[in-house]
């Protein structure tokens, strides 16, 4: 069957206003704070609002799902503890799991984001159904965010499955066109790679209308607000964010807000009290809606040592706060530098604490700077342009399956 240009699996039903029937999508993805988690949750939930049936398939409930949206249903994968097993086999489980949501919900396909361990699982399944009742296979799609190319397949003893897993997939797409050209050039990898950019929700991320009135919980005297948002990895130089804002504050009245945690929390609670200024930097932990927070500060900063995209910045950008980010991965195809943002190089502390001191002290450039953040996330970024993109994927890997 044929519909608006594109041909159709036999499952397909007819359109309704001239637009295709709804898809059933499976979504499995880490539950945690870390960026592929956030970006496949936020992926589901506004193809849940554009009328798909969207299965999350993990161990545990994304963190940005509150259980209560229209269209989004939560698997739950078990994995059984026997005394054989040192490490349990969650990849086993997650395959079964994948294959029985399948077949009871009729799914169209599945979509993993991070190749390992979700696409071996994803191929499990799919191997395990067969043709299915309805004469197809069941297709899935592979996203690739990072460091499941950058760290985790280029352990030699991973390498190998993670090249047989992306090449056995029926569609492959990367955040970043940096993700893309590594992935071939490292992997050597035969299927072709669509980049599919990240995106935010241009509704909800913006400048916060009562900012002036919230500034005041943590900046009392007017000092300005400098933000880090990150799982506190080694990879995102939670150090780096220390040092560049001593070196601010020591010339400028300001308050640094880090919202998050993990491993580096407590390395950067000491070396803050170190430097004499632990009562201005605020730990606020894991948040829900980042937005609220992001929404009321001046500057991002993002010095890590590598970003496949950089999600933190976007955000940031489209709730009009000034990044300043490292010139790493696919970074640059985010921000412009001295357009949109600053860049410098991994390590350069110095460098990223004279731009915030420059655009701290210039009221009207960083005002400029924030404007042109928000216009890059509108016309670049936004969900209402890159959901379409996935869509319009999907519908091809549907169309080679069927």
């Amino acid at each position: 069957m044929c519909i608006l240009g594109y041909f159709l699996p036999s499952n397909y039903q007819t359109v309704w206003k001239g637009e295709p029937r709804r898809m059933k999508i499976g979504i499995t993805c880490y539950p945690t704070y870390g960026g592929s988690g956030v970006v496949a949750t936020e992926l589901g939930l506004e193809l849940a609002q554009r009328g798909h049936e969207i299965h999350f398939i993990s161990y545990a409930q994304p963190i940005r799902l509150r259980g209560e949206e229209p269209n989004i249903h939560y698997h739950e994968v078990e994995v059984s503890r026997y005394p054989l097993f040192d490490y349990p086999p969650y990849d086993l489980a997650l395959a079964t799991r994948m294959a029985e949501v399948a077949q009871l919900y009729d799914l169209d396909l599945l979509h993993v984001h991070y190749a390992i361990p979700h696409s071996v699982s994803a191929l499990l399944a799919r191997q395990m159904l067969g043709d299915g009742p309805r004469g197809r296979r069941l297709p899935f799609v592979t996203t690739l965010h990072g460091t499941d190319i950058t760290l985790v397949g280029l352990d030699r003893s991973y390498l190998p499955i993670t090249r047989y897993s992306i090449d056995q997939s029926d569609g492959v797409t990367a955040i970043s066109n940096y993700l893309r050209d590594r992935t071939l050039r490292v992997f050597d990898v035969k299927k072709e790679i669509q980049v599919i950019y990240n995106s935010v929700n241009c509704d909800f991320y913006v400048r916060n209308p009562n900012a002036a009135q919230l500034r005041q919980e943590y900046a009392l005297n007017g000092e300005k607000l400098l933000v880090h948002l990150s799982n506190f990895r080694p990879v995102k130089r939670l150090s780096d964010v220390i040092e560049i804002f001593d070196r601010v504050h020591k010339q400028i009245p300001s308050k640094l807000l880090l919202i998050g945690d993990g491993p580096d929390r407590s390395v950067a609670e000491w070396l803050s009290v170190q430097k004499g200024i632990h009562a201005d930097v605020h730990f606020l932990g894991k948040q829900d809606q980042v937005q609220d927070k992001l929404g009321i500060a001046d500057i991002l900063l993002m010095p890590s040592e590598l970003e496949s995209f950089g999600l933190a910045a976007l955000e940031a950008m489209a709730c009009e706060v000034v990044p300043i980010a490292t010139r790493t991965g696919g970074v640059p195809e985010v921000i412009e530098h001295g357009v949109s943002g600053y860049l410098a190089d991994v390590g350069d502390v110095e460098t990223m604490a004279g731009y915030a001191i420059e655009l701290l002290n210039d009221e009207s450039k960083l005002h400029t700077m924030a404007k042109a953040a928000r216009g890059v996330a509108q016309a670049r970024f936004c969900s209402s342009k890159i959901v379409p993109q996935y869509e319009e994927y999907y519908r091809r890997v549907l169309e080679r399956s069927s």
